[in-house]
Parts: structure tokens; C-alpha cells; sequence
């Protein structure tokens, strides 16, 4: 159901005698749910939608006849409401965080409408046939799954849900019905790799390429595990030998169907692959090709900055020294691109600083899960220990989206009170980004 907030002068909607507070709840005879729908249906030359009337009066349907695209000239209720989770995962990164954190980061989204829009992963074990059926109905494609495994027996043991082996009827439903699928696996060394990452792999890439690719990634282990199914970390040599298996089942597909998590590249000390090897980076939230494509995107700035100085040194108009934060793993990739950057800037002085996660615990390596208080504590101890810093880079991912903030609920502002300066600088901008920041003098 949609309540209508606004109706707009000259409007379809005006025409049609639609007011503020009626309600749409249906269109063409399906139950209007949400805003999807009508934003499906608003594409269209035509549909019948049915009105229940805020003066009590009862429900109308109305034929609706337009060019397609055209807005109905209404706007709606804001419907914060999700799907939630009904898993109990034996992965789950939100059961493993600490207590007092701000509550959105406790909420576990399995809305498959956010997948459509945002690009979230679904599991799908809480939608209902009727719910599939209306994801095909209203082309929501595409969709990001976390599949996991196609073994239904032990898909409803890693997701402890006796629903859960469903999924492989679901994938099979959203491909005969015409929805793109980009899907990943959450890896638990002993359960879901080696033949059973195989085996998922095959039985997904029958569809391909409505389902476009499968990511896998490392489970994300912090030191908030007490009771929790006991998982180990990877080494070099299961990221060594994950690798070789998504080498030899790419090579026999012909196709880069399986894409591994930067993380395995990092861990195993291997070349990470070409930017062709990614595509279009659909799976990029995931840390997959997430570093390929910031090197890339760093090294050709650092390139355009040559060529406009002839091929020459890029000159600072004064020397500084500039500490760029990053998670432990990032840091060999890292001080590589930091060592370039020095070479083709005259006068900076850039220093890789990795952060240990002192808050998640160090099986936690990455940037983007690094918090305010962590970043402050490794900056006031490089100053005591190494003096002092120009400027501090922070990659954009360790706050959130939108807002200043850390994971740990500390403000940017804050973290400069508290280290006491004030050139603490955000990359939001990948490697073009970086370079710039690197470049410049403020």
C-alpha cells in the first residue's frame, strides 16, 4: 500500500481526482506492497490501479492510459520498513560484533527490493512463492544472492534454517523468468570449499550467463566469537590452494565465472588479476576487484600527471609528509603504490601506515572495518615514535556512507580533537582520488 503524501498541479493524478491521503493497493489486480511497484507500472502505457479513498468512501479503480515513462505527478509515504533476516548463519558477521554500536549496524537486511536497489545480498530463504513470482512480475533484475552452496542439505546447515535448500528451485525460477543473477558464497574452510565450492560452481554456472559470476570471500572473523561455531582463518596455503581451484574451473569455463576475493590474492602473495578479469565490478562491494581497479585508476593518474609535466617530476609547491591509513593486509599493496607516487612527486614524503584492529580483534584486516579509535591510537603512536605528519589520508570506507562517522561511533571532528589536527584528509574517490589528494598541498 502506498499512502499519497503530494499531489502535483496538472498532474495524471490530479486528472484522475487522486488526493493527499488515499491510498494505492493495487495496480492491475496484484497488491501494491511498496514503492517498486509503482515505479515498475509508472514505466508502462497503461494499468488499472485501484484507490482506497481517505474520506472513507470506499475503493475505486481507475484505468490509467499514458506515454510510457510519464510520472503520475504523486509522491509518497516513506515506507523505512525491511525484510529482515531469518537465518542464523553460522558465519554471520553481525552475531559477532560488539555490544553498544549504533543500532543500524545490528540489523540483519535480507530485503530483496534493497538488493534490486542498492545491491545488497539476499539469501532468500524468506520470500515465498508469491514474492518470487512478484520479483519476475516487476523485473527485478538484477539481484545479488548469497547462495553459499548449491548442496541443499548443507545450505540449511550453514544458514541453520530448514528452508534454506530452496534455493536452488529459486535460482532456477529467476532464470526461467528472465532475472540476471550475480551471486556469492561465504566460505568456511572443512564445509563449503574445495569439492563443494566446485560442485556450486558447476551447478550455477549451467545458468550462466543469467547468473553472471560467483564470488567467494573469506568468512569475517572478529574476536566476538563465544559460543559461535568454531571457524579458522586462512593461511597462505588455502588461499594458495583456493586460487588454483577457481584457476582450473575458469580455464574450463572459458569465462572468469568464479571470482575470488581480493583477500585470497593478498594472503597468497599473487598477482591480482587484470581489470578485464572483473568486468564491469558488479561484485566490487564485496572486495572483489576492489583493489585491481584503485591501482589501476591510481597509476593512470599518476601517469596524466607525468605527461603534463613532459615526463618529468610532478613538483609540490612545498614538502610534506603524508601518512596514508590502511588495513594490515592493504599495506604491501599499498606502500607499492605509496613508493610510485614518491617517485613522481617532487617533495612528498608518503608513509604507509597499517592499522591492527584492536576493536574487531586482528583476524580483522581489512581498511574498510577499521574504527576511529584504532586510526587515532596508530597516529598518536607513529607521531611519538616517528615524529610528526604533514597530512593523514583515510580511505572513504571507513566511515559511513553519507556521514563522518567510524564503525565505533566516533566522528571525524573528533578524532581530530583528539589527535589534535585538523589535515586529516577522505579519499571517496578511489585512485584518481588518491593521487589528487597525494598531489596537492593544503
Amino acid at each position: 500500500m502506498l499512502k499519497i503524501t503530494k499531489v502535483k498541479r496538472n498532474s495524471i493524478a490530479k486528472e484522475l481526482g487522486l488526493e493527499v491521503g488515499d491510498e494505492i493497493i493495487a495496480f492491475d489486480g496484484y497488491p501494491c506492497e511498496d514503492e517498486l511497484d509503482y515505479l515498475y507500472y509508472v514505466e508502462t502505457d497503461g494499468f488499472s490501479m485501484t484507490v482506497r479513498d481517505k474520506r472513507g468512501a470506499g475503493e475505486m479503480t481507475v484505468e490509467v492510459e499514458k506515454d510510457e515513462g510519464e510520472d503520475l505527478g504523486v509522491e509518497f509515504e516513506k515506507n523505512t520498513a525491511i525484510r529482515t533476516c531469518h537465518n542464523r548463519c553460522v558465519f554471520c558477521f553481525v552475531d559477532q560484533m560488539p555490544k553498544g554500536m549504533r543500532e543500524s549496524l545490528y540489523v540483519k537486511d535480507d530485503d530483496y527490493g534493497m538488493s534490486f536497489s542498492c545491491g545488497n545480498f539476499v539469501t532468500l530463504t524468506n520470500l515465498s512463492d508469491e514474492g518470487l513470482e512478484r520479483i519476475i512480475r516487476l523485473k527485478l533484475s538484477p539481484l545479488y544472492v548469497s547462495v553459499h552452496t548449491m548442496n541443499e542439505e548443507l545450505r540449511c546447515k550453514l544458514l541453520r534454517n530448514r528452508f534454506a535448500g530452496k534455493i536452488v528451485r529459486q535460482i532456477a525460477r529467476l532464470v526461467e523468468g528472465g532475472v540476471q543473477l550475480h551471486c556469492q558464497a561465504v566460505i568456511v574452510p572443512g564445509e563449503n570449499d574445495g569439492k563443494e565450492l566446485e560442485y556450486t560452481a558447476r551447478e550455477l554456472f549451467k545458468y550462466y550467463p543469467s547468473v553472471k559470476e560467483l564470488a567467494f570471500v573469506p568468512t569475517g572473523l572478529t574476536k566476538y566469537r563465544e559460543g559461535l561455531t568454531p571457524i579458522p582463518d586462512v593461511d597462505k596455503a588455502y588461499s594458495e590452494e583456493i586460487l588454483d581451484l577457481a584457476a582450473r574451473l575458469n580455464k574450463e569455463f572459458g569465462v572468469p565465472f568464479l571470482q575470488p576475493a581480493d583477500e585470497y590474492y593478498i594472503k597468497a602473495d599473487r598477482a591480482l588479476p587484470p581489470e578485464d578479469f572483473y568486468g564491469d565490478y558488479e561484485q566490487i562491494e564485496n572486495g572483489v576487484g576492489m583493489t585491481t581497479r584503485f591501482l589501476a585508476e591510481a597509476n593512470a593518474a599518476l601517469s596524466t600527471l607525468i605527461s603534463e609535466n613532459d615526463g618529468g617530476r610532478y613538483a609540490l609547491k612545498s614538502k610534506k609528509r603524508s601518512v596514508i591509513v590502511c588495513g594490515v593486509s592493504a599495506k604491501k599493496v599499498m606502500q607499492s603504490l605509496i613508493n610510485s607516487c614518491n617517485e613522481a612527486i617532487e617533495g612528498l614524503e608518503a608513509i604507509t601506515l597499517a592499522v591492527e584492529n584492536e576493536f574487531f580483534g586482528h583476524t580483522v584486516t581489512c581498511t574498510g572495518l577499521l574504527t576511529g579509535q584504532d586510526i587515532l591510537a596508530a597516529l598518536e603512536k607513529y607521531r611519538r615514535e616517528e615524529g610528526g605528519f604533514d597530512e593523514v589520508v583515510l580511505a572513504g570506507n571507513v566511515l559511513k556512507e553519507f556521514e563522518d562517522v567510524f564503525l565505533c561511533g566516533m566522528t571525524l571532528n573528533e578524532l581530530k580533537t583528539k589527535l589534535g589536527f585538523e589535515n586529516v584528509r577522505v579519499n571517496r574517490d578511489g585512485g584518481y582520488g588518491f593521487v589528487e589528494i597525494l598531489s596537492t598541498n593544503e
